[in-house]
């Protein structure tokens, strides 16, 4: 039997939102128990095929209990999406542009999601309406912000008798937070803050204040308990942004690695608390890059180096067990003839979902990865593949990006 005849008989065609929906209702009722975490990646930004399939996605699953998804975008800013979708009065436009990090308020499909969320939410009580989170860290690809912010958010939420005695001396610890934002900080780790003796302090500060968040709980959650939520954010981000501005002033091979893994981290760190949140409501969508979700360790190349990592997903996935199913996502429009994705062209009419243990077994062991199609883009290969439960490949798309940055 020829490859792309085993593949046509595993995959499922994903020809409207129907069969989609059938598709993963299946996909999900083969595994032992629903799971908490349903993981749809893509395997770049700013494809419009991608957060379309998405759309679709959360669409169904809304009908099944589904009342939350998280995109990669930081954590606090999506609380703007959020207020919008529930019905806060403000512009869609201003929605986009300070709600989304990295730029994703421009990304084909991030506004018709928005108004997708709006529509549904509309009319609905708080405990029925579908919520928005982001689980990124505040970081860009060139820099990254002080943590003044969150380290007096937490200050300010405890009581005066309850702070720290280091808290003393904060604000002159911190400096002026320009130092913090540095953009030359990307290609010179001498010109970073991270490893100065005020930021070392910052940290006996932020664990300080973190731990003294964690003893006042009894007291301060009942009382205020979105607000705590609120300040437990801030204190994780506080230490997670000490750490990654320590690791920028790091001129060691393994910087990026490095950098990578502790964003990975603060990723996985505010996932599990968003899924901890909405576990009574309902299971939770999260949408990100392939690399973010897979179970395997991650991998790209960046400039002249072929950096890995444990993404998000690894983390979740090894804290979460079977509560965390992953589906990866592809797309070529060359379908070029001994790779993955030229096998799953000839398999797939427009989009298609195969099974990844079922897929790995009818593919060649000579089986490789496809070149990416545009900057950015990381194409699977049979190891991504056995890191995830399913993958969708999208045969219709011309592979163009939508510039968003």
């Amino acid at each position: 039997m020829s490859t792309a005849t085993a593949l046509r008989r595993i995959g499922r065609q994903l020809d409207d939102p129907a069969s989609l929906g059938r598709a993963v209702d299946d996909l999900l009722a083969a595994r032992t128990r629903p799971p908490a975490v349903l993981a749809l990646g893509e395997p770049t930004h700013g494809i419009e095929a991608f957060p379309l399939l998405r759309n679709e996605l959360l669409a169904h699953l809304v009908e099944r209990g589904y009342r939350s998804i998280v995109l990669e975008t930081d954590f606090f800013a999506a609380s703007v999406v959020d207020d919008y979708a529930g019905g806060a009065d403000g512009g869609i436009d201003a929605v986009l542009a300070t709600g989304f990090s990295h730029g994703f308020g421009r990304v084909p499909g991030n506004r018709e999601l928005v108004e997708q969320l709006r529509a549904h939410n509309a009319d609905r009580e708080p405990h029925d309406r579908v919520r928005f989170h982001g689980f990124d860290a505040p970081t860009e690809s060139a820099t990254a912000p002080s943590p003044r912010r969150s380290l007096f958010a937490v200050r300010d939420h405890l009581p005066a008798a309850l702070r720290p005695k280091s808290v003393r001396d904060l604000d002159a610890l911190l400096g002026d937070d320009a130092e913090w934002a540095n953009e030359a900080v990307v290609h010179d780790p001498s010109a970073s803050v991270g490893d100065s003796d005020r930021a070392r302090a910052l940290r006996v500060v932020a664990d300080d204040l973190a731990s003294a968040l964690r003893r006042a709980a009894p007291l301060l959650r009942p009382v205020d308990p979105d607000g705590y939520d609120l300040a437990a954010a801030h204190a994780r981000t506080a230490l997670g942004l000490l750490r990654y501005h320590a690791a920028m002033a790091d001129p060691g091979p393994d910087r990026l690695a490095t950098l990578l893994g502790v964003r990975a981290e603060m990723m996985a760190e505010n996932l599990l608390a968003i899924v901890a949140r909405e576990r009574r409501r309902g299971p939770v969508l999260v949408f990100a890059h392939n690399a973010h979700l897979q179970r395997a360790q991650a991998g790209m190349r960046l400039g002249e180096d072929d950096v890995s990592w444990c993404g998000a997903g690894a983390l979740v996935a090894l804290a979460l067990g079977e509560d965390y199913a992953f589906v990866a996502s592809d797309a070529d429009p060359r379908g070029v003839p001994g790779t993955l994705q030229g096998a799953l062209a000839e398999a797939t009419t427009r989009r298609a979902l195969f099974p990844a243990r079922a897929l790995l077994d009818a593919l060649p062991p000579s089986t490789t990865a496809g070149e990416p199609i545009v900057r950015g883009h990381v194409p699977l290969d049979p190891a991504g593949v056995a890191g995830a439960d399913a993958v969708v490949f999208i045969a219709d798309t011309d592979g163009r990006r939508h510039r968003y940055w």
